[in-house]
């Protein structure tokens, strides 16, 4: 027996090497494209339309899975940002209403 076929005592088994192929799945759609990213982008310049249209892809019906996710995890985000903020001018004010009231 060759040393290289052997480990620990036991003999090892090469298993014949297969040519990766893909499956075929019902599941995959055509990526979105460049031109819808430029339009996608374009719109998103747009005040209050944005805010909608965001909405709008990440929950429509018709829309890519990937870009629905992009827009999901945008609003997620906003909505991260929204709360910091919020939690940030609480405490600001709440620093200056302390300070000014060390002042009197």
């Amino acid at each position: 027996m060759d040393n290289n076929n052997m480990f620990n005592g036991q003999q090892q088994f090469q298993q014949p090497q297969q040519a990766y192929q893909p499956q075929m799945n019902g599941d995959l759609e055509e990526p979105v494209s460049f031109g819808e990213w430029m339009l996608t982008t374009l719109i998103m310049c747009i005040p209050c339309v944005n805010i909608v249209m965001m909405f709008v892809w990440a929950f429509g019906s018709g829309t890519k899975k990937s870009k629905s996710n992009y827009f999901k995890a945008a609003l997620v985000w906003a909505l991260i940002g929204i709360v910091f903020g919020f939690v940030m001018s609480i405490a600001f004010g709440a620093a200056l209403a302390n300070i000014a009231s060390s002042m009197y």
